[in-house]
């Protein structure tokens, strides 16, 4: 049922939904608050912000998708300004992301009009999928070469190759007035054609009509924090029909701690622990993806 505007719009969800009668399935991601908090841990510009909320909402689509409790990692690394980015999406709905760049090249490459995307902050490189299903479990990892500007075009180009389903993909970032000023969104759809047989039948047809809505889709619309993701595909998919259902929750999260700090810095030899330790005697470690800094005591790591 559509959202009337009185009502709270929720936000940092992700659910699956099916096109009624159709072979095509999809699920759509919408976020705020857990989206804020990943891209304002670090001073990313513009454009690096935006290419780490793709990868975020990416994650969150595909990892959605797992049936078994584990994690989804997407990440593309290059030659560009960008060296890498990584976002991290756990089956209980935690959702993480860091980006590595060099400010200098970043500033170089934004200088004209149009921001650049994927393929230019990240150069010649990877897309990567990875699923983790714990440590008692090998994990599963699908290499594709980055593909245009824009990681939904590189996940398009990976379940083509990789997967031999048809896809598509639209992502879409940026900030809006929420009530509270001016903070972070993400947004993403997903659409798959299911394959067919003989009870299904032929699904070109089906396939093609439901890209032709999808076509019609705005990233400003995954972005209006006053739309709901009902509201939305009713919008591309009233004609057919279309079932949503239930939602999993999203919250920005980090997996650091003293205790896996302290494992890590176990690996290194004492001779080098030993230069690692700061005039106040400590070891100061700063964790990546949530900015947190530990400070501990050479023996607490012996």
């Amino acid at each position: 049922m559509p959202t009337t505007p009185s009502e709270p719009i929720p936000d940092d969800l992700v659910a699956t939904f099916q096109i009624e009668d159709q072979p095509v399935r999809g699920r759509i991601v919408r976020l705020g608050p857990a989206i804020d908090e990943v891209l304002t841990r670090h001073a990313y510009p513009e454009a690096v912000a935006n290419l780490l909320g793709e990868a975020c909402a990416l994650a969150a689509l595909v990892g959605s998708s797992l049936k078994f409790e584990g994690r989804l990692i997407v990440q593309a690394q290059g030659s560009g300004p960008v060296a890498y980015v990584v976002a991290d999406y756990d089956t209980g709905g935690g959702l993480r992301g860091y980006c590595r760049f060099d400010a200098a090249r970043v500033a170089e490459v934004s200088a004209g009009f149009v921001r650049p995307g994927a393929g230019t902050l990240l150069g010649g490189g990877v897309f990567i999928m990875t699923i983790d299903q714990g440590p008692q479990m090998d994990r599963y990892q699908g290499v594709t070469p980055i593909e245009g500007e824009t990681l939904a075009l590189c996940a398009e180009t990976y379940f083509a190759q990789s997967e031999q389903i048809p896809t598509r993909v639209r992502l879409a970032v940026g900030q809006a007035d929420v009530g509270q000023g001016f903070h972070w969104r993400a947004g993403g759809l997903l659409i798959q054609n299911i394959a067919e047989d003989e009870a299904r039948g032929a699904t070109l047809d089906a396939w093609t009509r439901a890209q032709a809505f999808f076509e019609t889709l705005g990233e400003d619309e995954l972005l209006d924090p006053a739309l709901s993701s009902e509201r939305l595909l009713f919008r591309l998919f009233h004609e057919d029909g279309v079932r949503l259902l239930p939602a999993t929750p999203l919250n920005g999260f980090c997996r650091c701690s003293q205790e896996r700090i302290v494992e890590m810095l176990q690996t290194f030899p004492p001779e080098e622990r030993a230069e690692m330790v700061e005039p106040d005697g400590q070891i100061h470690v700063t964790c990546e993806y949530c900015s947190r800094v530990y400070a501990l005591e050479p023996a607490a790591v012996a």
